[in-house]
């Protein structure tokens, strides 16, 4: 991967989120089955109305007017808008960087959680997006890209699952995906390892990806190629790659018909052409693995 674009990713994945959200997500996993009499503490909410008013300026736009008049319902209730969008468009420099925003959820600890990161995230991409360009101006100039927005992979009576995507453009380009996933009736974010009883689940599901690897790569194909052992890949193929086993965090979606999908990043196991990959878990591989099949089934 080109030096340029690994910085840049780098970047992303290092941008600053404030501390108190990590505690606000926990707690709100906790406190998340209350009744709707329950509510968020007043200083979260001063938090939240005082984080709205300090970027209330980013909303008077015709880019925050044309999102509005588009908005996306998800759900009866529950809906994801577009709460902002940066452009830039000059010569070889882009940028489009849409920013969600999740709204209606009782839980507002975990609303204001949630969307409180994907401001951040989305104002970072764009703060970070300006040195660069000018960076790369001084030094006679180039390409710099970044395209950045969401999608709703599902959204069924029971789960809501949002991923967020990153394309950053120079040379060649690299995407990267973040996934939330809510239980729209208990109004929880779901992580991966609250799925399992325990953290064998990372070696059961690392197996099996690791075996449609190869099985995927075993059909004649190419272009079909993972840095996995066994498959037949020289050393040259691995780049200095080696797939032994998915974060215990690995981002992850869960399907309209239950399933469980673990997403790759571009270049994190595969080629760069092969793009962002995704691997459904066979049910039957998990099941023992499962705490229970209210999500996964």
């Amino acid at each position: 991967m080109d030096e340029k674009l690994k910085e840049l990713e780098k970047q992303y994945n290092e941008i600053p989120i404030p501390k108190e959200l990590d505690f606000v997500v926990e707690n709100a996993l906790k406190q998340g089955k209350k009744k709707k009499k329950n509510r968020a503490p007043q200083w979260l909410l001063g938090s939240a109305a005082a984080a709205m008013l300090l970027t209330a300026g980013l909303n008077v736009s015709p880019a925050m007017a044309r999102t509005l008049s588009e908005i996306p319902v998800v759900g009866s209730i529950i809906t994801v808008l577009t709460w902002t969008e940066y452009e830039v468009a000059e010569d070889t420099y882009d940028a489009n960087i849409k920013v969600p925003s999740i709204e209606n959820l009782e839980n507002k600890e975990l609303s204001n959680a949630l969307n409180e990161k994907y401001r951040s995230e989305g104002k970072a991409l764009y703060d970070n997006f300006l040195p660069n360009v000018a960076n790369i101006k001084a030094n006679g100039g180039g390409v710099l890209g970044v395209d950045s927005g969401y999608e709703v992979k599902t959204d069924n009576d029971q789960i809501l699952s949002v991923g967020r995507y990153t394309t950053t453009t120079i040379a060649s380009s690299s995407t990267v995906m973040h996934y939330d996933t809510i239980d729209k009736k208990n109004e929880i974010l779901i992580t991966l390892p609250m799925l399992f009883k325990d953290d064998n689940y990372i070696k059961t599901i690392s197996e099996n990806i690791k075996e449609q690897m190869r099985e995927q790569m075993a059909i004649p194909n190419p272009r079909k190629v993972y840095w996995v052992k066994g498959a037949g890949l020289s050393d040259e193929e691995f780049m200095d790659y080696d797939f032994t086993a998915i974060n215990a965090e690995q981002q992850f979606y869960i399907t309209d018909k239950g399933k469980l999908v673990i997403s790759f990043d571009e270049y994190e196991v595969a080629p760069g052409y092969m793009g962002v990959v995704e691997f459904e878990i066979p049910t039957d591989v998990i099941k023992n693995d499962l705490v229970n099949t209210k999500y996964i089934h």
